[in-house]
C-alpha cells in the first residue's frame, strides 16, 4: 500500500512539474499594432512608425518607420523587444514571413499568416515629383 501511495504522489508531482513547464513556455501574444509601434518608436528614438503587421498567432510583428527603417518585434518575458533589421532579412515562407534578426536574444521572428503582399504594403512608397 505504501508503494502505491508513493507512486501516486510521484505521478502527481510529475504532472505538476509538467504543467508548470508548459505554462512558462506559453508566449503571450503581441496585443495590438499600437503595442508593436510603441516598442519600435522607443527602440529607434525619434522615428515614427508608418505601418506595422502582426502575425496571426501574435508571436511576431514587423514595423516600418516614416524614414524607411524596418524593425522586427517579439515578446521577451513581459515586454516587447524590437530590433532594426534590413529588408534582405525578411523572407517569405509557406507558413508566413520569417525575419532573421541576427540577434541571438531575439532569434528569428515568425509572422504566421502574413504574406509578401502584406509586407509590400508596408514598404516605403516612392514620392512622385
Amino acid at each position: 500500500m505504501a508503494i502505491g501511495g508513493a507512486a501516486a504522489l510521484a505521478a502527481l508531482v510529475a504532472i505538476g512539474i509538467g504543467w508548470t513547464t508548459v505554462r512558462r513556455r506559453r508566449v503571450e501574444p503581441i496585443g495590438s499594432l499600437e503595442d508593436a509601434a510603441d516598442a519600435v518608436e522607443a527602440m529607434l528614438g525619434g522615428s515614427r512608425v508608418a505601418g506595422a503587421v502582426v502575425g496571426a498567432d501574435g508571436i511576431g510583428a514587423l514595423a516600418v518607420t516614416d524614414d524607411g527603417r524596418v524593425a522586427a518585434i517579439k515578446r521577451r518575458g513581459h515586454r516587447l523587444i524590437a530590433r532594426e533589421v534590413t529588408w534582405r532579412s525578411v523572407r517569405s515562407t509557406a507558413a508566413g514571413i520569417l525575419i532573421e534578426t541576427g540577434d541571438p536574444r531575439l532569434g528569428e521572428v515568425a509572422l504566421a499568416g502574413v504574406n509578401a503582399l502584406d509586407i509590400r504594403r508596408l514598404a516605403p512608397k516612392a514620392k512622385n515629383r
